[in-house]
């Protein structure tokens, strides 16, 4: 390196000491990350495969995520809630996927989409009223923009928010909400005016119990078992003008700019749903003999491994980019984006792997491999696919 370049290197090193990249965690995170696994392995693993035949999730369990703090990991304090960075929230949710993904979608929707927005876009009468009660765990939150016809196409709402005056009147229909059934309280996205297109859409908080607002059937679903998806109908359901988000206008903003902190929520999840397969592949490796040595000195299975951690560690990499961003106040709608990409998609290569490593024991759902498997398919596809990933990278690289 010649000699000014080599001074010129290590003056802006003394200037920009406190920016250069830090890969360990601090103490704070380590031990909430040592206490999320702590919750995940006594509270969480016993029972997780009678929850996962069942299609149930005891609230006793909701209330004690929430005693922890997980509920509103990122809220302000003063809202009840834990007054944590995004990097904790990673940890939290890797450390709780890795276990039982159905624990980690409800910390995700109540965390990044419900408390995120009435935090960021609230006024201050919404957040008394509800933040902080879904912060403690106290409430659970869903969040309402998929329908019949407008999953993907977010700007297609159907459900419609009439204006009359002192209230709102919704109609319509909503569906794959998770947390339907148990929710109290759910962020309603609908279109007020369908001459302004995606300009015509608000957001709105609606309580349970509202006259004419009803809950449908549990969905019977593939993974995320324990968690309870349905669907939601609206008939002249009555909505005070102060429950409405934002401007008259905000909604679909508002879904858009939440849905990217959410996919943080669900990239981190399917880090954790890849983490948890690839541990227990390679506790299973060392512990299964075949041709007369542990599986995991065969190189098949030694380079299965290989591949595993290297994804993984790629992953996650990605992922806590995406929660630096949001930290730092940066854009993270291309970071997060790449980071449920990248994420999801190692969750569904790798868990399959674990299955093979386990053979016929990994089809069974004593070792747990095959529920991991199960859940990881949901992360390509809630809040936002990965074809609807790749739209967003792309136009972002496109702009420039």
């Amino acid at each position: 390196m010649p000699l000014n370049l080599y001074l010129c290197y290590h003056f802006l090193s003394n200037q920009q000491q406190n920016q250069t990249m830090d890969f360990s965690l601090t103490e704070e995170h380590i031990m909430i990350r040592d206490a999320a696994r702590d919750f995940a392995q006594t509270e969480l693993l016993p029972g997780v495969i009678e929850r996962d035949n069942e299609q149930k999730f005891p609230q006793e369990l909701v209330k004690k995520m929430g005693d922890l703090g997980f509920m509103g990991i990122m809220v302000d304090p003063k809202y009840g809630g834990s007054g944590m960075d995004a990097i904790s929230y990673v940890l939290i949710m890797e450390e709780l996927s890795k276990v039982d993904a159905s624990a980690s979608v409800i910390v995700s929707v109540n965390n990044s989409l419900v408390c995120y927005g009435l935090e960021a876009y609230g006024n201050e009468d919404q957040k008394q009223k509800y933040l902080t009660k879904l912060a403690t765990g106290e409430f659970v939150g869903a969040f309402c923009l998929s329908e019949p016809e407008a999953g993907s196409d977010a700007t297609s709402q159907r459900t419609t928010a009439i204006d009359m005056g002192d209230h709102y009147v919704i109609n319509g229909t909503k569906n794959w909400i998770t947390s339907g059934g148990r929710a109290d309280v759910y962020l309603v996205i609908a279109q007020t005016d369908k001459d302004k297109g995606h300009r015509g859409i608000n957001a709105f908080i609606v309580e349970k119990g509202t006259p004419g607002f009803h809950v449908g059937p549990k969905e019977d679903k593939l993974g995320i078992r324990g968690s309870d998806t349905h669907t939601l109908q609206f008939n002249d359901v009555k909505v005070p003008k102060a429950n409405r988000i934002g401007e008259d206008g905000f909604g679909f903003k508002f879904a858009m700019k939440t849905l990217s902190g959410g996919r943080i929520g669900i990239a981190s999840q399917a880090l954790g749903i890849a983490s948890g397969a690839y541990e227990l592949a390679l506790k299973y490796s060392k512990e299964r003999k075949a041709f007369g040595t542990e599986i995991c000195n065969h190189q098949a299975i030694a380079f299965k491994l290989a591949d595993m951690y290297t994804d993984i560690e790629a992953a996650r990499h990605l992922v806590m980019k995406a929660a630096w961003d949001k930290d730092q106040g940066n854009n993270y709608d291309v970071s997060s984006a790449m980071a449920k990409l990248f994420a999801s998609k190692v969750a569904m290569t790798h868990t399959v792997e674990a299955v093979q490593i386990h053979g016929g024991n990994g089809f069974v759902k004593e070792y747990h491999v095959e529920r991991l498997m199960r859940d990881a398919k949901i992360t390509q596809i809630y809040e936002g696919t990965s074809e609807i990933q790749k739209i967003v990278i792309s136009r972002n690289l496109i702009k420039g």
